[in-house]
This record gives C-alpha cells, sequence and structure tokens, in this order.
C-alpha cells in the first residue's frame, strides 16, 4: 500500500479514515432589525448557509422563507457534520425572496452575511453577530443569532403528533389556517424554537404531520424542562393571529397528563434511548481546552542564523516549527475562552547565566484581540531566538511532567472543565526515553494528551513506541497506561501536503482521549451544568410511551 501512495498519504489520511469522528450539530438561526428591501411589504428572509472548501464557497443548506419578516425566527434546522481537528469556515448569507427568483441574482436581494468557524460557534454555543454587506460594511443594526445543539445518535430522538380540537375561527368568510411552534425555555428564561409545524387551511380541527425533533433540541434531555406550545391562525402578510397557547414538559408527555389523545391518533410506539455523553457534549458544557507548545532548542537544530537550520527564521517562508505550530494551535485556539496560551522550550543555555535548565518558560500571552491568538506564541517564538544558545539535551519527560501537574490541578492553575493538551516538536529521539515513558504513565491518569511532532530528517523509530498504536505503552516497570493519549507524526511526511492535513492526523485522536478521560474520571456523573445529576451512569436505557395531544 506504501508503494501505490504518497508518502503522508499512507501515514496520515489512512489513520484519519480509521479513526474519524463526525458528530452531527444542529445550527438554528434567527435574525433582528434585518433591511427592509420590499416597497409594500416587509422583507421575505431566507439565510443560506455557505461552506469553505479549497478556497471556494459553496452552499450547503438554507432555511425557509418567511414571509414579511424583518426578525425572523427560522424553524428548519441547519445541519453538518463537526471534525474538532479541522477549521470548518462556514458563511451565512440572509436574503430578501421574490416569488420563484434564484437567491442572489440581484443585489437588492442581499441583506446581509457574516463568516465563522463552526468551532467558534460550538465553542460558544450562542453566537450573536452583525450582519454586513459588501465591503464590510454595516447592514444597519441587523444581526444574526446562530444556535448550536450537537446531536449524537446517543442522545435519542422522539417522534412527536399533535392535534387540536375546535379551534377558535379568526377568519371572517373562512375559518382559521392554524399552525403550531413548540419552544424550549432554557434556563436564562430565553424561548428557543423547537419546532413549526406546516399550515392547515380552513381547519379548527387540525391534525399536523408526525415530526422526529432530538432530546437536545427538545428539552435538553432534561424531562420537566419548560415547554411552550402556541397555536397561530396564518396569515401571509406576517401577522399571524394569535388562537392560544399551553404549557407542558417532556415528563408530562410521557404520562399524557397534557392532553387527551384524539380517536384519530392513538399513542405510537415504544421507543429505547442509549445516552452516551460526547466531546461535544463536554465542549458545550463548558470545557476549555488549554494549549501548550514546546519546542526543542536543542544545537542539533543548527545555528538560527543559518539558513540550514531548522529554526532559520525566513521572512517569506516558515519553519517547520512554526509549521505545526500554526497547523495545530489555530484549531485549539476556537477552544480557549481566555486565549491564554503557555509557550515552553527545551535544551537551551539561557540568559542571564547561561544554564541549561529541564524547561523555560520563554513567554506567557494572554491575548483578548481576536486577530492574535496563536500568532502571539510565533511572535514569542521568533523574539526569543536570539537570546539563548542552542545547546541540550533533548529531555521532554520534566515537560510532561509540569503539563500533567497542572492538569491534576497541583499548580496554582485548576479548573475541572479544563483540558489540556501539549504540543512538543522536537528534532530528535527523546533522551530521556524511561523518564519519558515514566511521565506517559503518570500522564495518562490527568486530563490532557500529547502531540508529538518529528521535526527535519531524524530516525524517529524509536520514538513509534511512545505512540501505542502498536501496542499498549508501558513505563520501565512495566506499568500500563491508563488509555493512549500520545499521538507522534515526523513531519517530513507532511511537507507536501496543506496544514491542515497535519492537523487533521494529529488532532484526530483528541475527540476520543477525551471523551474516555471524562468516562474514567466521571463514572458516576458529570461536573458540568449539562449534564442531569438525577442521572447516573454515563449510559442510560429506558423504555418510553409518548401519548401525545
Amino acid at each position: 500500500l506504501k508503494n501505490r501512495l504518497p508518502a503522508w498519504e499512507s501515514l496520515a489520511s489512512i489513520k484519519l479514515r480509521l479513526l474519524k469522528i463526525s458528530p452531527l450539530v444542529e445550527l438554528r438561526v434567527s435574525c433582528k432589525s434585518l433591511l427592509d428591501r420590499d416597497t409594500l411589504n416587509k422583507s421575505d428572509p431566507c439565510v443560506m448557509l455557505m461552506v469553505q472548501n479549497q478556497g471556494q464557497w459553496t452552499e450547503l443548506d438554507r432555511t425557509e422563507v418567511i414571509k414579511s419578516n424583518l426578525n425572523p425566527v427560522f424553524a428548519k434546522v441547519l445541519m453538518l457534520d463537526y471534525y474538532f481537528e479541522e477549521v470548518q469556515k462556514l458563511r451565512f448569507e440572509v436574503y430578501d425572496i421574490h416569488g420563484t427568483h434564484s437567491i442572489g441574482t440581484r443585489d437588492d436581494d442581499f441583506l446581509g452575511g457574516v463568516e465563522c468557524t463552526l468551532g467558534q460557534i460550538v465553542a460558544q454555543k450562542k453566537m450573536v453577530k452583525p450582519l454586513l454587506l459588501k465591503y464590510g460594511k454595516y447592514a444597519g443594526k441587523s444581526t444574526i443569532t446562530i444556535h448550536a445543539e450537537e446531536i449524537s445518535g446517543n442522545n435519542g430522538y422522539v417522534k412527536l403528533s399533535f392535534c387540536a380540537k375546535k379551534l377558535d375561527d379568526k377568519d371572517l368568510f373562512s375559518k382559521s389556517d392554524p399552525f403550531l411552534e413548540i419552544y424550549r425555555i432554557n434556563d436564562d428564561g430565553t424561548e428557543q424554537l423547537v419546532h413549526r409545524t406546516e399550515v392547515i387551511k380552513n381547519n379548527l380541527n387540525p391534525v399536523w404531520e408526525p415530526f422526529k425533533v432530538s432530546l437536545i433540541s427538545l428539552c435538553s434531555c432534561d424531562d420537566e424542562r419548560k415547554l411552550k406550545c402556541l397555536v397561530w391562525d396564518y396569515d401571509s402578510r406576517g401577522k399571524h393571529d394569535f388562537i392560544g397557547e399551553f404549557y407542558t414538559n417532556f415528563k408530562e408527555m410521557q404520562a399524557d397528563t397534557c392532553g387527551r389523545v384524539s380517536e384519530t391518533h392513538p399513542p405510537f410506539f415504544i421507543l429505547q434511548l442509549h445516552r452516551v455523553y460526547s466531546f461535544l457534549d463536554y465542549i458545550m458544557g463548558g470545557c476549555q481546552i488549554h494549549f501548550t507548545v514546546a519546542i526543542d532548542f536543542t544545537a542539533s537544530n543548527g545555528d538560527p542564523r543559518n539558513s540550514c537550520s531548522l529554526h532559520y527564521i525566513n521572512p517569506y517562508q516558515p519553519n517547520e516549527y512554526l509549521k505545526a505550530l500554526i497547523a495545530v494551535g489555530e484549531i485549539c485556539q476556537d477552544y480557549d475562552s481566555d486565549k491564554r496560551f503557555s509557550a515552553l522550550g527545551f535544551g537551551a543555555r539561557i540568559p542571564p547565566n547561561y544554564e541549561v535548565k529541564d524547561r523555560f518558560l520563554y513567554t506567557l500571552y494572554r491575548f483578548t484581540c481576536e486577530k492574535n491568538k496563536i500568532q502571539g506564541v510565533v511572535e514569542a517564538y521568533q523574539n526569543c531566538l536570539p537570546k539563548i544558545q542552542l545547546y541540550g539535551p533533548t529531555n521532554v519527560a520534566p515537560i510532561i511532567n509540569r503539563i500533567a501537574k497542572l492538569a491534576a490541578g497541583k499548580e496554582p492553575i485548576k479548573d475541572a472543565s479544563l483540558y489540556h493538551i501539549l504540543l512538543i516538536l522536537t528534532d530528535g529521539v527523546v533522551t530521556d526515553m524511561a523518564d519519558t515513558r515514566e511521565a506517559i504513565v503518570r500522564a495518562s491518569y490527568q486530563p490532557m494528551s500529547i502531540i508529538i511532532v518529528g521535526v527535519g530528517n531524524a530516525d524517529f523509530t524509536d520514538m513509534q513506541i511512545l505512540d501505542g498504536d502498536d501496542g499498549v505503552l508501558r513505563s520501565p516497570k512495566g506499568e500500563p497506561v491508563l488509555r493512549d493519549i500520545v499521538q507522534f507524526v515526523p513531519f517530513r511526511d507532511f511537507k507536501t501536503a496543506s496544514p491542515a492535513a497535519l492537523a487533521k492526523c494529529v488532532l484526530a485522536e483528541v475527540p476520543k482521549q477525551v471523551v474516555e478521560y471524562f468516562n474514567f474520571a466521571l463514572p458516576a456523573c458529570g461536573l458540568f451544568s449539562f449534564l442531569d445529576s438525577t442521572r447516573t451512569g454515563s449510559e442510560m436505557l429506558r423504555n418510553i410511551q409518548y401519548n401525545v395531544i
């Protein structure tokens, strides 16, 4: 197989396909204060979701069109696969639709757009952004709100159907045209649209079509979360007449206390739910990813002033250390709310006495400006090179032990919802292999993952043992790791690939490692607000019968 594929493809792409984790994310969109492009009525907005592939924007999906509404809340859910190891660039474009015209055929149809990454939406759960017209001009006071919810097969789906009898007649010459809206009441009191049914024309006893909704979307997997249901008489101008409302919750639905089942609409089925928390459950529940990079400053890298050095700063081309740092850091930075990155070095003599230390902190930056982020660490790396002397040895165990102590809470930084990713960039095989194996075994009990990227053309064969893919890594005394937390990759396998390919490979195992840690550390219940303390165990099995009005 290696003979048939490029070197980087044989190592990275195949491994990625085997390990790829792609949960499904639901995006719910609403807008406020949209521009009014119509003369007689209000705009008829629709939101188009664009994704960027190889620099080109293509349409993935779009919402329904809402007639005559400058503050639309769209019912259609936009769904897409989520990859932690990729920067998934998205663009939301809002258009005013005119009859059967295609979207974007006239400049006047465009109401504004916004670009972001899926990682940013997932990390914030709710993102509010101003809409921009062409050339970066604000579209008045228009804003777009995007809610993200992760839907894994383990969260479960519910199939519901609603009906009504003897509704009020709001029309003068005909009967009402009713439709139903279901809202979830969030912890902060806000209302999130869950579903909007179809309109049934001229009917006071409607039976709406059954629909499927995830438990996450319906009630955040909380049986007692309040649900608000409203019935409206549809008006084509957007001025719908209110018919009535009622409140219920999922627990009442199961007990059939929210109303009598229609004679023409019997109970449905038995549904079996199997709940297992996923990587996105933890991220969206508040878990932060803290990123640390440790860089090899040993003499084997060569004099940084020499163009042959692995640390040489070329103004036109980043060196291999920078390429690896940027590729991985750009993914991780979206999941760290305070953008505080640790940058460590090892193997150098440092001023003023130019002594060799196991590790040294060459900078610790705090960035609030969105455009800086990982770029600040890059600048710190470049600034420290003229001030240090490259020396040796290549000892990484002290670095691993330092981060493990931070993760365990034995250092000043302690946060139960913090997971650490340590990126080690080195140009050779570590000289303290026994101590490194011992450190990794100890670290496997802590909330952390280790990524090692081999830079340069050294023989990294002995480093593969740390990866654990060919067997369980053990300490010198024979103690096995609790879980596999190390990923080793030679950078030369990615020289002809894009930075995204490297990030995919080295970060592909992180979601699984996060879940494995919390399954080990929190076997009975979670530490985050989204984990219901009334549910014990990471897996729950229930039989539920739905009798729904």
